[in-house]
């Protein structure tokens, strides 16, 4: 991240990213990549989702929309998901171990990703709510 200049806000944007690309906690991936100051090398699979989260932020470009490009999903539909996926989340939060509340928040959070286009869930509920908040 060091050879990747941007802003801290963009930098938490990134190891956010890449954390849910690696599906393991922000928290983890950071203290992974601390460690490696002391010499110990980041495990491949949070390598890749680095790699990929640092790469996706240089080629974001510009465009900040719903979507780069096509039809911007109906804010209906899209405040209809974000607020079923907040609902998932405060289940699964009440009941981690519960395979029917993972399976719900996964299949919600899919839902959401190709309603705004977006490749990860983080950036599919930001893109949700930044439609929401230029339509209200």
């Amino acid at each position: 991240m060091a050879t990747t200049p941007c802003s801290a806000r963009d930098a938490l944007r990134i190891l956010a990213t890449a954390a849910d690309l690696a599906d393991v906690p922000v928290e983890d991936l950071a203290a992974a990549m601390t460690a490696t100051s002391c010499g110990t090398a980041l495990p491949a699979r949070l390598d890749r989702a680095l790699r990929r989260a640092v790469e996706a932020a240089r080629t974001r470009g510009t465009a900040q929309g719903p979507r780069a490009a096509g039809l911007a999903p109906n804010p209906a539909r899209t405040e209809e998901v974000l607020t079923r996926l907040r609902g998932c989340q405060a289940r699964l939060a009440a009941t981690p171990q519960d395979p029917a509340a993972l399976r719900a928040m996964d299949d919600t959070a899919y839902t959401l990703c190709v309603l705004m286009g977006r490749p990860t869930a983080l950036e599919a509920i930001t893109a949700a709510e930044e439609q929401l908040a230029a339509t209200a």
